[in-house]
């Protein structure tokens, strides 16, 4: 491939990742709940989830699933509906913590995160959906190999996502640190990060394809 076509994969890229999409907003949903270390963890997770699509996407697989109707619906639904049990579950989580408690989550518990995010952007079929749409216009047959070439842009673009939903983590972390710092009870925190799942799992029903 060409260094120009390249050149214009990586603007193209910042400038989609800048946009934060509903994987993002699952970080940040962690980084708040959980804090700056289970965000962190989110983002590798959810990262290696695309790594999953992006492999996928490449030797046809994906392409096998978008031609599904059946396949797609049902794999769409199965990834909202355990965003939304996120979110049940940490409504209807009792909360009697101090802040200070809660500050100090478990650190037990980043395991059960990272296997949580990878399963979020597996399931996902739309991240596959973005890579066939988006890839094959920066890939060109003459160049040689179009698996080699969906390979090398799915690397660029998860080290790309790597940077930026690492970014979004840090800014949730903040977030939560203030909240902490606030009157705001835990209570009230495991409600915000509660709806939000669950938005988050209505919103990846009817949302259009979009990015990871």
């Amino acid at each position: 491939m060409e260094f120009s076509t390249i050149w214009l994969f990586v603007v193209a890229a910042i400038t989609l990742l800048i946009m934060p999409g509903p994987a993002v907003f699952y970080i940040m949903a962690r980084s708040i709940d959980q804090g700056k270390k289970a965000g962190l963890v989110s983002v590798l997770g959810v990262v290696l989830g695309g790594s999953v699509h992006v492999l996928a996407g490449a030797i046809g697989v994906s392409a096998i699933l978008m031609t599904s109707a059946t396949a797609f619906t049902i794999v769409t639904y199965l990834g909202a509906a355990y965003l939304i049990y996120l979110g049940c579950k940490s409504l209807f989580s009792a909360s009697n913590k101090t802040n200070s408690e809660i500050s100090q989550a478990p650190r037990k518990k980043l395991v059960k995160t990272f296997y949580q995010s990878i399963l979020v952007e597996v399931m996902n079929p739309k991240t596959a959906l973005f890579f066939l749409a988006f890839f094959p216009q920066f890939i060109s047959p003459s160049a040689g190999s179009v698996t080699v070439q969906f390979l090398l842009l799915g690397t660029v673009y998860i080290i790309l996502a790597l940077i930026s939903d690492g970014l979004y983590a840090l800014l949730a972390a903040s977030i939560r640190k203030r909240i902490l710092g606030s009157k705001v009870s835990p209570k009230i925190q495991n409600r915000i990060t509660g709806y939000f799942y669950i938005v988050l799992g209505v919103f990846s029903t009817f949302a259009s394809p979009s990015k990871t």
